[in-house]
């Protein structure tokens, strides 16, 4: 840490400027009285950087921590600290814009209270939703019900804000448990944030479907008397994203596409990999389009930058940093490396180490590079010895069985303790509680390793997924995350959508020799469908046509829900076989939300 520029305190200016007051109560809770958000939780971070924490990284939790309203520029205000992400109130004619409404319902409420209480009770006038991600749509009605405003989104955003919580959402929140540990500790020997935020609010989810869609780079819209030029970006950040720019007051919001860290091509949580080479593209034409004329640059996530020479070297510091990345990572497969490989060879260029926002407290140089091997190469690395490897657990038996037993795998991994080499401890060990997750040993020894690993980790989101993983080992798994799709992100599904996310619960063995074929017309929206099951196959077709199905279901869309919520046809119009319904959905798994990570 001897070269970090600890000297260098503009970002703790930056984070102060425009500070107008926080929640009297810090606690938000919901109708029950359940805490969902504390903003005094981080207090400790006031204090000197402990050796339990990276000082880097406890730095960064210093300024995400700070909380409450702050005035950006005339007529442009954020509340930070209130949840993982920022919520920006735009002053018009005869309201007040809202953009990227936190993830719950409950802070986001909060926040527009505490805005209110310093600027008046402005009715909402419009939603401004930056890009597809849950924690910048998910507490939209705690500011508004929707009804006669516009929701203003990226093209494409409804189809990926739902697909993305659905089609893998128990896995993703199974793993955003580990990512952002909001169960864990908060202290100097806990979780201290994630980077890009503190942590996740634990509160209610929700989605109101956008009115107006940006659809090109160059777009002008008048809201609520406030001109606002857009610039699409998909595929950076999220896959339905934009950065847009307020003329008038010469301010610049940048979604998610530059923040103060180096951001995730490939979150931990999991997720489609980001392109590189697209996200530093749309950054060089944000700052082309708009860096001369701006005087500040806001995001969703941490504070903004002030001046136009500073945000024209923030944006053009941020391009660089994806653009080298991506770069030099095809350089150094096309000489042979494996991702693996890349990521312990690659090295920031030094001016950019030198700048606290190009540092990995979100995403990091390893696993991004990882990830852009991944887009381009795959999972493979060539080597035919990793084309057909054992599954986990018994490979991990065959290792410990090589290694002499795990009495001796346990001697002398305490040795590679001692000696300070956790990671090795972490793969060894690994193996010893795979292959035998019942040895009360290994697993503390394990634990003790990821202890050390999370630590030292500058990564908010490395040192989560560590933590959390010795404290499971340790004891009980954790509760789940909350319930990523919930009725206004399932309700807000196309029918295709729904029948995509049925799909992927069937059990396909269990299957293989079941064949129905059912027949949806859907009144209320003129759509027909064709869902057909064979070789454990459930598939759908807008076409009817061929052998008449087995059965014909004349409904409407909320229908659907009661149909696959009973299993049952009462009072919906049909002909043929309607034990088909119970027999398909007799077929389905729910996903588990606590499988276990650190262990079989």
């Amino acid at each position: 840490m001897g070269d970090y520029p600890f000297e260098d305190r503009a970002d703790f200016d930056d984070v102060e400027r425009g500070f107008l007051g926080t929640l009297k109560d810090p606690v938000v809770r919901n109708d029950k009285g359940e805490p969902v958000w504390d903003c005094d939780a981080y207090d400790f971070l006031a204090g000197e950087c402990p050796d339990t924490a990276n000082p880097s990284l406890w730095r960064q939790g210093q300024l995400v921590s700070k909380h409450g309203l702050f005035e950006v520029c005339e007529g442009i205000y954020q509340a930070r600290g209130l949840d993982l992400s920022n919520v920006t109130f735009v002053e018009g004619e005869r309201g007040v814009i809202v953009i990227d409404p936190l993830m719950t319902v409950e802070p986001a409420r909060a926040a527009l209270a505490l805005y209110r209480e310093h600027r008046g009770e402005r009715p909402v006038t419009a939603v401004i939703y930056t890009h597809s991600h849950a924690d910048h749509f998910g507490g939209v009605r705690g500011v508004t019900d929707g009804k006669d405003i516009p929701i203003v989104a990226p093209a494409g955003f409804l189809e990926h804000a739902v697909s993305e919580n659905v089609y893998a959402g128990g896995a993703m929140a199974r793993r955003a448990v580990y990512m952002y540990a909001a169960d864990l500790e908060r202290g100097p020997t806990g979780q201290i944030g994630a980077g890009l935020g503190m942590t996740t609010s634990m509160g209610t989810m929700s989605l109101i479907a956008p009115t107006l869609d940006i659809t090109h780079t160059g777009q002008e819209e008048v809201i609520d008397g406030v001109r606002i030029v857009f610039q699409i970006t998909p595929g950076t950040e999220a896959p339905a994203e934009m950065n847009f720019y307020f003329p008038d007051r010469r301010a610049l919001c940048m979604a998610e596409n530059a923040t103060h860290t180096l951001h995730n091509l490939l979150t931990l949580r999991g997720a489609v990999v980001r392109d590189a080479r697209v996200w530093a593209k749309y950054l060089a034409e944000a700052n082309e389009l708009f860096g001369d004329k701006s005087d500040v640059l806001f995001a969703s996530h941490h504070w903004p930058t002030w001046d136009g020479e500073r945000i024209r070297t923030f944006l053009s510091e941020q391009h660089d940093l994806y653009a080298y990345l991506h770069d030099q990572t095809l350089r150094l497969a096309n000489k042979g490396l494996t991702g693996i490989e890349i990521a312990e060879e690659m090295q920031v260029p030094p001016a950019l180490e030198k700048r606290w926002h190009t540092h990995g407290y979100y995403g990091s140089v390893s696993h991004n590079v990882k990830a852009i091997y991944q887009r381009y190469l795959g999972w493979f690395d060539g080597n035919p010895a990793h084309l057909w490897e054992h599954p986990p657990v018994e490979q991990a038996k065959r290792y410990v069985e090589f290694m002499g037993g795990a009495a001796n795998v346990l001697a002398q991994a305490r040795k590679s303790l001692e000696d300070g080499d956790l990671r090795w401890v972490a793969t060894v060990v690994n193996h010893v509680v795979f292959a035998d997750p019942a040895n009360t040993e290994a697993r503390e020894l394990l634990a003790t390793a990821y202890d050390g690993l999370g630590r030292g980790a500058e990564n908010g989101t490395w040192r989560n997924f560590y933590l959390t993983g010795a404290d499971e080992l340790r004891g009980e798994i954790k509760p789940p995350a909350p319930d990523t799709a919930g009725p206004d992100l399932v309700g807000a599904l196309t029918i295709g959508q729904i029948f995509d996310s049925i799909a992927v619960k069937v059990n396909g063995p269990r299957a293989w020799h079941e064949q129905a074929t059912v027949d949806w017309t859907f009144t209320d929206l003129d759509e027909s469908y064709r869902m057909r099951l064979s070789n454990g196959v459930l598939w759908h077709t807008t076409s009817q046509s061929g052998p008449p199905a087995d059965l014909t279901v004349t409904l409407t869309k909320p229908q659907l829900f009661q149909v696959l919520g009973s299993g049952k046809l009462d009072g919906v119009a049909h002909e043929g076989d309607a034990t088909v319904i119970g027999k398909i959905l007799s077929l389905l798994e729910a996903p588990d939300h606590q499988f276990p990570i650190v262990t079989p």
